[in-house]
């Protein structure tokens, strides 16, 4: 079932409040400062076609004036493959609507796996002229402490643009980042750490 992304508009140091927003916008160029570490870079990215200069290698140059483009039929999609199987937390992607127009995706769905064959959906976000870096979780599922979402673990993650805005064919995406869950921070010293997301949350912002 898709879900709307009624997101709240936060600034580059979200507040412990902010960051337990289902959907969280920055409504900057540059890619948040968030608590979930960024495991992009653990990963092999393949998208299902592109136009020359506007290739995967777009969406994780931080540059926020570049993009991929792509040149192809529908749906277009963004193949994410890691190693071995890692736990995904939430994705980060930046869109445009002020500077892509149609290009920009009204739906996106995510899918996940062991394999490109065995992907399954996982979550489906419908957009309203995003603009800025909207991040939030690939899981539905309530996690144990109630405060926050499980992470998914899979190999391979895929972002799917089912429609962009007023139909248009191709699209843009400028940038996106895999963010894996909150790493705990207990030691031999400090036995009794904080275990709830919120209070670990608390720990990377303060």
């Amino acid at each position: 079932m898709a879900q709307t992304a009624a997101a709240i508009a936060i600034s580059s140091q979200p507040t412990v409040e902010e960051l337990g927003s289902p959907f969280i916008v920055s409504a900057g160029k540059y890619p948040p400062n968030l608590p979930w570490p960024n495991i992009s870079e653990q990963a092999r990215w393949s998208v299902s076609s592109f136009k020359f200069g506007f290739g995967p290698e777009c969406l994780q140059d931080s540059d926020p004036d570049t993009f991929w483009h792509s040149d192809g039929p529908q749906p277009h999609f963004i193949t994410v493959e890691f190693p071995r199987k890692v736990a995904v937390q939430k994705l980060s992607i930046y869109l445009s609507h002020p500077q892509d127009d149609s290009y920009t995706p009204s739906t996106l769905a995510i899918r996940a796996g062991t394999g490109p064959s065995d992907l399954q959906d996982v979550r489906v976000i419908t957009l309203d002229k995003p603009d800025g870096w909207l991040t939030f979780d690939v899981s539905s599922e309530p996690n144990e402490d109630g405060e926050g979402l499980k992470p998914i673990w899979a190999y391979v993650l895929q972002v799917i643009v089912l429609a962009n805005h007023m139909s248009g064919k191709d699209t843009h995406v400028r940038g996106l980042r895999v963010l894996g869950p909150i790493e705990e921070q207990g030691t031999d010293e400090d036995p009794f750490a904080w275990k709830t997301t919120r209070f670990t949350m608390h720990e990377h912002i303060r």
